[in-house]
């Protein structure tokens, strides 16, 4: 029926196109990558007046969204992209001879930065809390061990000496190196507390019938949407039945599962990148925005750890 979407995170427009194929409806795409631009170009020509893009981050939302528009969804597909993946030069990959980056766009540091730099300590918390990583010990003190004799330059350099850090690699049906790097990549590109500031900026852009989309990959991601949208929603239960039910005061949506939506086996078969995927969705209603103490402090750990200014 028309209106206005926002595509937050627009890659290779698989999103906006499915919009845009409904006469009527505008979208407002949003993406990091300086690479992307010539996919929004695109597919801004084939439908003209109604795509605008803009190169960003999720904490950027409201400065550039006119407050006067009212979009029918904001949309969020988290993490990297296949253009991204598929991109030995931006080092995403294990095997990558290429300079190690992991930059998805406007970082403040590089992938190298991080891993010949750092002490072990932090190295260690890194990839400990953001790739959930048992031995985030090892592996800090295997790179550390590295770096002492020559720069870590590569993925690939970086893969191996996980690897070896770890005890049966080979037992692994993953690559040993997966919770690391991505433990890394969420570093260089601050994702958790850009999704924590992406989720407020929506949640303030949204008016009363909007609905907020959610889709994430790994348990990270999911924890904070699920903990976001139960903390706003009409769902939350009373803390005591001793005291007074404000009924309006936290709540901002109306949530119809505290359940994920998740692929079905057909889908996956189709799709295999889509196996890990969780969609959560809510329905805003017109209360007045309000940021409680208690959320801020509840992602305070993100905030320190990725260094990332609390707004």
């Amino acid at each position: 029926h028309g209106g206005t979407f926002i595509d937050c995170t627009f890659g290779g427009g698989g999103y906006s196109r499915a919009i845009l194929k409904y006469p009527g409806t505008k979208v407002l795409a949003i993406d990091r990558d300086k690479t992307i631009k010539k996919y929004a170009e695109k597919l801004s020509e084939e439908f003209p007046n109604r795509l605008n893009f803009y190169r960003n981050k999720f904490s950027s939302l409201s400065e550039i969204i006119n407050s006067k528009e009212s979009p029918k969804a904001i949309i969020f597909d988290l993490g990297i992209s296949s253009i991204q993946l598929n991109d030995n030069q931006r080092s995403f990959s294990f095997n990558s001879k290429n300079d190690l980056s992991m930059e998805m766009g406007l970082n403040k540091y590089t992938a190298y930065d991080i891993v010949n730099n750092y002490d072990k300590k932090y190295l260690s918390k890194i990839i400990k809390i953001l790739g959930e990583e048992k031995d985030s010990k090892k592996i800090a003190n295997a790179i550390i061990k590295y770096r002492e004799k020559k720069p870590i330059e590569t993925s690939d350099q970086l893969a191996n000496i996980i690897k070896n850090a770890k005890k049966n690699y080979k037992n692994y049906k993953k690559n040993p190196a997966t919770k690391t790097f991505q433990a890394i990549r969420i570093f260089v590109n601050q994702e958790l507390t850009e999704l924590i500031l992406g989720l407020i900026e929506a949640t303030r852009i949204l008016k009363k019938g909007g609905v907020l989309i959610v889709v994430s990959f790994h348990s990270l991601e999911d924890k904070i949407v699920k903990y976001f949208l139960n903390f706003y929603s009409d769902l939350k239960q009373n803390p005591s039945r001793y005291l007074p039910y404000d009924e309006n005061k936290f709540h901002l949506f109306k949530l119809l599962s505290k359940k994920a939506l998740i692929p079905s086996k057909d889908e996956i078969s189709k799709n295999k990148n889509s196996r890990s995927a969780k969609l959560r969705y809510a329905i805003r209603n017109d209360n007045s925005f309000i940021y409680p103490k208690e959320l801020k402090n509840k992602f305070k750990n993100y905030f320190d750890l990725e260094e990332t200014n609390l707004w």
